[in-house]
């Protein structure tokens, strides 16, 4: 097999043999996605920065649903508390 392809080669790619290993991986982003914007936007009125962090979950695939789990599912009404 050869690992390193052409522009002029890529036709010629078994494509077959890199579907299993892409396709769990496409579909992982997709499920990532889709629960990052269900859960933004069904606490849309306690989150901060609702169309900044559809933006950053829709253009950065992996690491914006990733950064919104992690950073942005801090309700606005649970920071104002932490602050007093």
């Amino acid at each position: 097999m050869q690992l390193h392809f052409g522009v002029n080669e890529i036709s010629e790619i078994d494509w077959g043999f890199f579907l299993p290993i892409i396709i769990p991986f496409f579909l992982v982003t997709l499920l990532l996605i889709m629960i990052a914007l269900i859960d933004l936007y069904r606490h849309r009125s306690t989150r901060q920065n609702v169309f900044l962090w559809t933006l950053l979950i829709i253009f950065f695939n992996t690491i914006g649903p990733i950064l919104y789990f992690v950073i942005g599912r801090r309700d606005v009404n649970e920071h104002a508390i932490r602050n007093k």
